[in-house]
């Protein structure tokens, strides 16, 4: 069944009639998830809940249209892991750019950025573009920020842990290996404590903090934890989607 809602599926018969409040451009990454899941998981992720969330808005009335999910993110620290595709920021530049100016001329002047991916900053990349288009109202949200994660999950993490296993196990179960074979996602830290209390930051060497990939213990992952996390931030998004399709461009200040 075409869901008029995504642009991979609708057609020209629908959208030459349609005003668009809001566009949306899922983000992920292709690069190794622990042993267990597959390259694609922040994809998977991702695509899953802007669709979710855009079917939910759109049967309210609101006028969304989900983009192509781009598939490769930045993993430059992650150069010597196999496989793992990297786009620089600079390439991510370009890329938002093409599609804005298209957005921009054909009268869609709101653009969500969902990003799936950890190693994506396009604070820096949005402040640029936001020069270059000023007609444009252009934001991201990262969705592991939108809900408090302690509340659904056991084990802290940020890379084929406790979380994105559970959500995996609940979108593609049928692409997560069995148990038996999950590495632990034990990593190291920097030596140096400021990196860990915030405020100081590197980029971290992949292969020399983990031996699999992962960093943070799947070992608690459930279908039922990923179905509950799913479900409560597509419901989170779904009012973003609303409010950003009826808000006022000129009066967005309060």
């Amino acid at each position: 069944m075409i869901r008029p809602y995504i642009l991979a599926e609708t057609n020209w018969e629908h959208l030459k009639g349609e005003d668009v409040e809001l566009a949306i451009l899922p983000w992920g990454a292709t690069e190794a998830h622990n042993y267990h899941l597959p390259y694609a998981t922040d994809n998977f992720q991702a695509q899953s809940m802007v669709e979710e969330s855009a079917r939910i808005t759109w049967e309210n009335g609101d006028k969304v249209i989900v983009l192509p999910t781009i598939p490769f993110g930045v993993n430059t620290g992650q150069k010597d892991i196999y496989l793992d595709i990297n786009l620089n920021p600079s390439t991510q530049f370009a890329i938002l750019k093409d599609i804005i100016t298209v957005l921009s001329t054909q009268g869609v002047h709101k653009l969500l950025i969902f990003n799936g991916h950890g190693g994506n900053n396009f604070k820096p990349i949005v402040r640029e573009l936001g020069l270059l288009f000023p007609k444009m109202f252009i934001c991201f949200c990262f969705f592991p920020q939108m809900l408090d994660k302690s509340k659904y999950f056991q084990e802290e993490g940020d890379h084929a842990d406790e979380m994105e296993t559970s959500l995996m196990l609940y979108l593609r179960p049928d692409l997560v290996l069995p148990k038996d074979r999950w590495g632990r996602g034990d990593h190291k830290k920097f030596k140096i404590k400021a990196f860990s209390e915030g405020g100081v930051w590197a980029e971290r060497e992949w292969s020399k903090i983990s031996k699999d990939t992962g960093t943070g213990n799947p070992e608690f992952a459930t279908k039922e934890k990923g179905e509950l996390f799913f479900n409560d931030v597509c419901y989170e998004v779904s009012k973003l989607f609303t409010d950003l399709c009826n808000a006022d461009l000129d009066d967005l200040y309060e």
